[in-house]
């Protein structure tokens, strides 16, 4: 065995470690899980909760695009209003999203769970496809794995008219 697999504890602890400091010079972090035979890659940020902001996680996505997403959020939403579940929108260059509360945080978020405790709070960005097509939708072509929706939408947007 390595070092690495026989002192676990201490690896995370360096990763914790080096978390902290980007988080210190940034404001937040991301955490990115690449994709495996089962589930689709996803990211999340670590250090909005400590501001009094949630954090924010996406789903099926690559990790690279994924975590220039999440910069983009974190930035426009460190100084502007957060988004309302249910909400939709489209930052520059980006996907259309559409917020949904993400139900148990700390079991989707664990680094930012170790670091700032079970009580944080999360809002999940679900992007559409590049038809306009969601994760609910019958139609969606995402990655392969789908699009994990962590929670419950708050309401179906409204189709118009009346």
């Amino acid at each position: 065995m390595c070092w690495d697999c026989d002192h676990p504890a201490s690896r995370m602890e360096d990763h914790l470690t080096t978390l902290r400091r980007c988080i210190d010079a940034r404001g937040w972090a991301v955490q990115a899980i690449e994709r495996d035979r089962a589930h689709p890659p996803w990211a999340y940020t670590v250090g909005l909760s400590p501001r009094g902001l949630p954090e924010l996680v996406v789903t099926g996505m690559a990790p690279l695009e994924a975590g220039r997403l999440l910069d983009d959020a974190a930035e426009h939403f460190a100084h502007r209003c957060l988004p309302s579940p249910g909400q939709r929108f489209a930052l520059a260059g980006g996907p259309l999203l559409e917020v949904v509360a993400v139900a148990r945080p700390w079991a989707h978020l664990l680094v930012a769970a170790r670091l700032f405790g079970e009580r944080i709070s999360a809002l999940q960005l679900v992007h559409s496809d590049l038809e306009g097509r969601w994760p609910w939708d019958r139609e969606y072509s995402g990655v392969v794995g789908g699009q994990p929706v962590l929670g419950v939408r708050a309401r179906p947007p409204s189709r118009g008219g009346g």
